[in-house]
């Protein structure tokens, strides 16, 4: 059974940073591509990050590029996302999501419907 469980969210003012991580079982978490969503009220789902488990890519929205990092620890099968100088537009649930299939991550921004699994998601909320 596929599991991800997110953690690392919490309330931060502008300019402050978190690290999210999602820990990964119940699959074959190597070679696998993993993203990051993320969904504020009234908004839809947006792919903010992904990582491809089994060596090197990774893909940032245009919105978050310079200030978040993806990241993995294969021995522990978790995949990070650090992310700096927030700001109150980064405010949303946040989540994992993989495809649960072998293979790199297709190219572009991540869409929800590629990814077959995903967490329960944890919430960032950036405000002053």
């Amino acid at each position: 059974q596929v599991q991800l469980v997110e953690s690392g969210g919490g309330s931060v003012q502008p300019g402050g940073s978190l690290r999210l991580s999602c820990a990964a079982s119940g699959y074959m978490y190597t070679s696998n591509c993993m993203a990051w969503f993320r969904q504020a009220p009234g908004k839809e789902r947006e792919g903010v990050a992904s990582i491809y488990t089994g060596g090197v890519g990774t893909y940032y929205a245009d919105s978050v590029k310079g200030r978040f990092t993806v990241s993995q620890d294969n021995a522990k099968n978790t995949v990070y996302l650090q992310m700096n100088s927030l700001k109150p537009e980064d405010t949303a649930m946040y989540y994992c999501a993989t495809r649960g299939l072998w293979g790199p991550c297709p190219s572009g921004s991540p869409v929800p419907s590629e990814y077959n699994y995903r967490g329960q998601g944890t919430q960032v909320t950036v405000s002053s």
